[in-house]
Protein backbone atom coordinates (compact mmCIF):
# COMPACT_ATOMS: atom_id res chain seq x y z
CA UNK A 1 0.00 0.00 0.00
CA UNK A 2 1.31 3.45 -0.92
CA UNK A 3 1.84 5.60 2.17
CA UNK A 4 0.72 9.23 2.33
CA UNK A 5 3.06 11.50 4.26
CA UNK A 6 2.19 14.51 6.40
CA UNK A 7 3.77 17.93 6.43
CA UNK A 8 6.36 18.39 9.18
CA UNK A 9 4.78 17.94 12.60
CA UNK A 10 6.01 20.12 15.46
CA UNK A 11 3.00 20.11 17.81
CA UNK A 12 0.28 17.60 18.61
CA UNK A 13 -2.78 17.62 20.85
CA UNK A 14 -3.76 14.36 22.56
CA UNK A 15 -6.94 13.86 24.54
CA UNK A 16 -8.08 10.99 26.74
CA UNK A 17 -10.95 10.35 29.10
CA UNK A 18 -8.87 8.35 31.58
CA UNK A 19 -5.24 8.02 32.59
CA UNK A 20 -3.70 5.31 30.32
CA UNK A 21 -6.16 5.83 27.40
CA UNK A 22 -3.64 7.84 25.40
CA UNK A 23 -0.75 5.46 26.05
CA UNK A 24 -2.88 2.47 25.06
CA UNK A 25 -4.26 4.13 21.94
CA UNK A 26 -1.12 5.74 20.54
CA UNK A 27 1.83 4.97 22.77
CA UNK A 28 3.79 3.57 19.84
CA UNK A 29 3.00 6.62 17.73
CA UNK A 30 4.18 8.90 20.54
CA UNK A 31 7.45 6.99 20.83
CA UNK A 32 7.95 7.22 17.06
CA UNK A 33 7.16 10.94 16.84
CA UNK A 34 9.49 11.79 19.72
CA UNK A 35 12.35 9.90 18.09
CA UNK A 36 11.81 11.67 14.74
CA UNK A 37 10.87 15.14 16.06
CA UNK A 38 13.16 15.94 19.03
CA UNK A 39 11.56 19.36 19.60
CA UNK A 40 7.99 18.01 19.53
CA UNK A 41 5.38 19.85 21.61
CA UNK A 42 2.75 17.59 23.18
CA UNK A 43 -0.33 19.24 24.69
CA UNK A 44 -2.44 16.67 26.53
CA UNK A 45 -5.79 16.66 28.30
CA UNK A 46 -7.11 13.82 30.47
CA UNK A 47 -10.58 14.15 31.93
CA UNK A 48 -10.33 12.06 35.12
CA UNK A 49 -7.85 11.04 37.80
CA UNK A 50 -6.66 14.36 39.24
CA UNK A 51 -5.40 14.10 42.80
CA UNK A 52 -5.20 10.30 42.74
CA UNK A 53 -2.58 7.62 42.17
CA UNK A 54 -3.68 7.52 38.57
CA UNK A 55 -2.54 11.09 37.94
CA UNK A 56 0.89 10.24 39.33
CA UNK A 57 1.05 7.25 36.99
CA UNK A 58 0.01 9.39 34.03
CA UNK A 59 2.73 11.99 34.57
CA UNK A 60 5.37 9.25 34.86
CA UNK A 61 4.06 7.52 31.75
CA UNK A 62 4.10 10.71 29.69
CA UNK A 63 7.67 11.36 30.78
CA UNK A 64 8.61 7.88 29.54
CA UNK A 65 6.64 7.92 26.30
CA UNK A 66 7.47 11.50 25.35
CA UNK A 67 11.15 11.58 26.30
CA UNK A 68 12.78 14.83 25.19
CA UNK A 69 9.53 16.34 23.91
CA UNK A 70 7.99 19.30 25.69
CA UNK A 71 4.86 18.06 27.47
CA UNK A 72 1.94 20.11 28.79
CA UNK A 73 -0.34 17.65 30.58
CA UNK A 74 -3.62 18.63 32.27
CA UNK A 75 -5.50 16.03 34.31
CA UNK A 76 -9.02 16.90 35.49
CA UNK A 77 -11.15 15.31 38.20
CA UNK A 78 -14.29 14.53 36.17
CA UNK A 79 -15.78 11.38 37.80
CA UNK A 80 -14.94 8.19 35.91
CA UNK A 81 -17.97 7.00 33.97
CA UNK A 82 -19.87 10.26 34.50
CA UNK A 83 -18.39 12.55 31.84
CA UNK A 84 -21.70 13.07 29.98
CA UNK A 85 -23.13 14.58 33.18
CA UNK A 86 -20.26 17.08 33.09
CA UNK A 87 -20.70 18.02 29.42
CA UNK A 88 -20.15 21.76 29.89
CA UNK A 89 -16.93 21.31 31.86
CA UNK A 90 -15.55 18.84 29.33
CA UNK A 91 -16.49 21.14 26.45
CA UNK A 92 -14.74 24.07 28.16
CA UNK A 93 -11.61 22.00 28.81
CA UNK A 94 -11.39 20.89 25.17
CA UNK A 95 -11.87 24.50 24.05
CA UNK A 96 -9.14 25.68 26.42
CA UNK A 97 -6.73 23.08 25.03
CA UNK A 98 -7.52 24.25 21.51
CA UNK A 99 -6.71 27.86 22.41
CA UNK A 100 -3.35 27.02 23.98
CA UNK A 101 -1.62 26.04 20.76
CA UNK A 102 -1.73 25.25 17.06
CA UNK A 103 -1.60 21.50 16.77
CA UNK A 104 -0.51 19.96 13.49
CA UNK A 105 -2.28 16.74 14.44
CA UNK A 106 -4.94 15.80 17.02
CA UNK A 107 -5.54 12.40 18.63
CA UNK A 108 -8.73 11.53 20.54
CA UNK A 109 -10.97 8.49 21.06
CA UNK A 110 -13.08 7.40 18.10
CA UNK A 111 -16.83 8.04 17.90
CA UNK A 112 -17.90 4.38 18.05
CA UNK A 113 -16.15 3.64 21.35
CA UNK A 114 -18.55 1.81 23.69
CA UNK A 115 -17.46 3.74 26.80
CA UNK A 116 -19.59 6.82 27.35
CA UNK A 117 -16.67 8.98 28.52
CA UNK A 118 -14.59 8.12 25.44
CA UNK A 119 -17.54 8.68 23.13
CA UNK A 120 -18.38 12.10 24.57
CA UNK A 121 -14.80 13.25 24.09
CA UNK A 122 -14.79 11.91 20.53
CA UNK A 123 -17.91 13.93 19.77
CA UNK A 124 -16.64 17.17 21.30
CA UNK A 125 -13.10 17.27 19.91
CA UNK A 126 -14.10 18.05 16.28
CA UNK A 127 -16.38 20.87 17.47
CA UNK A 128 -13.31 22.72 18.76
CA UNK A 129 -10.52 21.39 16.53
CA UNK A 130 -12.56 22.19 13.43
CA UNK A 131 -9.75 22.67 10.88
CA UNK A 132 -7.45 19.94 12.14
CA UNK A 133 -6.67 16.41 11.13
CA UNK A 134 -8.24 14.44 14.00
CA UNK A 135 -7.35 10.76 14.32
CA UNK A 136 -9.53 8.60 16.56
CA UNK A 137 -7.54 5.96 18.41
CA UNK A 138 -8.76 2.62 19.73
CA UNK A 139 -8.56 1.44 23.34
CA UNK A 140 -8.25 -2.27 24.00
CA UNK A 141 -10.75 -3.25 26.72
CA UNK A 142 -13.51 -5.66 27.70
CA UNK A 143 -16.19 -4.20 25.40
CA UNK A 144 -16.46 -5.64 21.89
CA UNK A 145 -16.20 -2.27 20.16
CA UNK A 146 -13.24 -3.00 17.91
CA UNK A 147 -13.29 -0.33 15.25
CA UNK A 148 -12.80 -0.67 11.48
CA UNK A 149 -9.81 1.69 11.08
CA UNK A 150 -9.06 3.86 8.07
CA UNK A 151 -5.52 5.00 8.95
CA UNK A 152 -2.60 2.78 9.93
CA UNK A 153 0.75 3.71 11.43
CA UNK A 154 3.28 0.86 11.10
CA UNK A 155 5.49 0.42 14.16
CA UNK A 156 9.00 -0.93 14.31
CA UNK A 157 9.04 -4.15 16.39
CA UNK A 158 11.17 -2.51 19.04
CA UNK A 159 8.66 0.34 19.37
CA UNK A 160 5.69 -2.00 19.80
CA UNK A 161 7.55 -3.97 22.44
CA UNK A 162 8.65 -0.81 24.26
CA UNK A 163 5.06 0.45 24.31
CA UNK A 164 3.81 -2.76 25.90
CA UNK A 165 6.63 -2.72 28.44
CA UNK A 166 6.04 0.91 29.42
CA UNK A 167 2.31 0.34 29.83
CA UNK A 168 2.92 -2.42 32.36
CA UNK A 169 5.64 -0.46 34.12
CA UNK A 170 3.83 2.84 34.53
CA UNK A 171 0.24 1.75 35.17
CA UNK A 172 0.52 -0.78 38.02
CA UNK A 173 -2.97 0.18 39.23
CA UNK A 174 -4.42 -1.49 36.11
CA UNK A 175 -2.60 -4.80 36.29
CA UNK A 176 -5.50 -6.55 38.02
CA UNK A 177 -7.43 -6.28 34.74
CA UNK A 178 -7.13 -9.52 32.80
CA UNK A 179 -6.67 -7.71 29.48
CA UNK A 180 -3.92 -5.37 30.70
CA UNK A 181 -1.00 -7.56 29.62
CA UNK A 182 1.99 -7.23 27.31
CA UNK A 183 0.75 -10.15 25.22
CA UNK A 184 -2.65 -8.49 24.68
CA UNK A 185 -1.12 -5.17 23.60
CA UNK A 186 1.32 -6.87 21.25
CA UNK A 187 -1.45 -9.05 19.81
CA UNK A 188 -3.55 -5.98 19.06
CA UNK A 189 -0.59 -4.29 17.38
CA UNK A 190 0.15 -7.47 15.42
CA UNK A 191 -3.40 -7.63 14.04
CA UNK A 192 -3.20 -4.02 12.86
CA UNK A 193 0.21 -4.75 11.39
CA UNK A 194 -1.23 -7.61 9.32
CA UNK A 195 -3.82 -5.20 7.95
CA UNK A 196 -1.18 -2.81 6.59
CA UNK A 197 1.59 -5.26 5.60
CA UNK A 198 3.74 -4.52 8.66
CA UNK A 199 4.76 -6.57 11.67
CA UNK A 200 3.09 -4.19 14.12
CA UNK A 201 0.94 -1.07 13.79
CA UNK A 202 -1.45 1.27 15.54
CA UNK A 203 -4.71 2.11 13.80
CA UNK A 204 -6.97 5.14 13.76
CA UNK A 205 -10.18 6.49 12.30
CA UNK A 206 -9.81 9.78 10.44
CA UNK A 207 -12.51 12.30 11.37
CA UNK A 208 -12.06 14.25 8.11
CA UNK A 209 -9.13 14.75 5.78
CA UNK A 210 -8.35 17.01 2.85
CA UNK A 211 -5.98 15.78 0.14
CA UNK A 212 -4.19 18.16 -2.22
CA UNK A 213 -2.82 16.89 -5.54
CA UNK A 214 -0.90 20.01 -6.46
CA UNK A 215 -3.73 21.92 -8.11
CA UNK A 216 -4.95 23.96 -5.16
Amino acid sequence: MKALGLAPITEIAVLGAHCDDIAIGLGGTLLTLVKSVPALMVRALVLSGAGTRRETEEHAAFAAFCGAATVELTVLDVPDGRAPAHWERVKDAVAALRRRGEADLVFAPHRDDAHQDHRLLAELVPTEFRDHLVLGYEILKWETDTVRPTVFHPLLPGIAEEKARLLLKHYPSQQDRDWFTESAFLASARVRGVQCHAEYAEAFVAEKAVVEFGGA
